[in-house]
């Protein structure tokens, strides 16, 4: 597979011509990449009104992930989730309806200041059983049962498939729920990029989605930021329309050339054979579970690249665990009290995941841990997202915080998702999970003189 703009990218590099534009290094060496990071310059296309390379390049992608459209984001999925929300409040708008999403309960906190921005309303969907609030087990059933028991219909659902703790949703199901009740289906799928790639292809789009998320610096092998936004070839025209439109409006007008050479050189890495890697690592993290399991360790989530243990059942922490591994020069991605996630890709060879088990089967089995943590109860919303942002607020320690009203979008459990959402009260069983979580002060809206 061609890769339009790192090709233009090397042909400038080595034309030797004089930069007398931005960037401000002009291609000398200060890290050692400088003659590779270009900007706008006449042949290397605009992103988000992209005619040429970078157009070229989003539809390779578009092709190896069966989309109707892909675009390329240089800001992670931060910047997609931004975009997929606003489509979905235009969508609503175009059709005569009220901007109402549906969410579940562990959206990202990227989710909250766009609502902060966008001015949505969100009817959240809460776990029917959980025992984290980083996840949140949504049924098509359920799903259903709550869509028809709402008197104003939503413009979307949104959902979180793969969470951080490797829960897969159905996305089919959910798919089908979605479309009997009028209402477009969006999937923050950051963890998910390549699932696509799987023998059995587990994507949201391929099931069902209307527009996706993919983090590629994820999962596949692409630099920090960079991302996609997949609209489906089955979602209403106005979002395909508007697509690129949803993008810049959150989008910095500088948009690193470098994230976008990584974009553009991982079509031809999938297009070389990634199935075929993909599988072979799979079965090996698979042997690996098996293993682990059958040792002792539990085991959660369904995602076949990621490796969660919930060791309090051997006698430690997620905290712990990670820092054995780290010891023995393995680093994981998030560990909490109660969890530890490892995430694998083919770069991570058959020896790596040996090495790995080996060291978490030589652990000794301690006495069971049974602490629990809180579970999440329904909050009470006070005022909406948007007023709680931009209204007044002081710094206050955790333990002074009931009754008050949070105004900080960013108070979370440590992979960004809310324990409150800004404009709601805090109670007793929300100070008791900032404490599990070892957060000690936060925003809340000031209180008249």
């Amino acid at each position: 597979m061609k890769t339009p703009i790192c090709d233009f990218v090397n042909k400038y590099k080595n034309s030797g011509k004089m930069r007398l534009h931005m960037p401000g290094h002009k291609g000398k060496d200060f890290l050692g990449i400088e003659s590779l990071d270009i900007t706008e310059i006449s042949g290397a296309d605009v992103l988000y009104n992209a005619k040429g390379i970078i157009r070229e390049s989003e539809e390779n992608a578009a092709k190896l992930f069966g989309t109707k459209k892909t675009v390329y984001s240089a800001e992670g999925s931060s910047l997609s989730i931004r975009a997929m929300l606003y489509l979905a409040t235009l969508y609503a708008k175009e059709n005569g309806r009220k901007p109402i999403i549906a969410a579940g309960r562990n959206a990202h906190r990227v989710f909250m200041t766009a609502a902060a921005l966008l001015d949505f309303e969100i009817a959240w969907i809460y776990p029917q059983k959980s025992e984290s609030i980083i996840s949140c087990d949504i049924l098509p059933e359920y799903l259903d049962a709550f869509l028809s028991d709402m008197a104003e219909k939503p413009s979307a659902v949104y959902i979180t498939s793969p969470d951080y703790l490797g829960n897969i949703a159905d996305i089919k199901g959910i798919s089908a729920v979605c479309k009997k009740h009028g209402v477009l289906l969006l999937v923050d799928n950051a963890h998910g990029a390549y699932l696509n790639f799987l023998c059995e292809n587990m994507h949201p789009i391929s099931l069902g989605a209307d527009v996706c998320c993919d983090s590629a610096h994820k999962t596949l092998p692409v630099l920090t930021g960079g991302a996609y936004l997949h609209i489906s070839e089955n979602a209403p025209e106005m979002v395909n329309e508007y697509a690129e439109k949803a993008m810049s409006l959150f989008a910095s007008t500088s948009p690193s050339y470098i994230i976008m050479q990584s974009l553009d050189m991982a079509n031809k890495y999938i297009a070389d054979g990634y199935p075929e890697k993909l599988s072979k690592t799979a079965f090996s993290v698979e042997k690996l579970k098996k293993r682990l399991s059958d040792f002792g360790f539990e085991l959660v989530g369904n995602e076949p690249m990621k490796l969660v243990l919930s060791p309090k059942s051997m006698g430690y922490t997620g905290e712990e665990i990670a820092e054995i591994l780290s010891k023995k020069g393995v680093e994981c991605e998030f560990s909490d009290p109660d969890f530890v996630v490892m995430m694998f890709t083919p770069e991570i060879g058959d020896d790596e995941i040996d090495y790995i088990g080996n060291i978490l089967l030589k652990t000794e089995k301690k006495e069971k841990i049974s602490e629990k943590p809180p579970v999440l109860s329904i909050s009470e919303k006070a005022m909406t997202v948007r007023e709680a942002v931009f209204s007044p607020s002081e710094k206050i320690d955790i333990s002074e915080c009931e009754g008050r009203i949070l105004a900080s979008s960013a108070i979370s459990c440590p992979p960004a998702i809310p324990i409150v959402v800004c404009g709601e009260k805090i109670d007793k069983n929300a100070i008791k999970c900032f404490e599990y979580y070892g957060v000690k002060k936060c925003r809340v809206i000031k209180q008249p003189e």
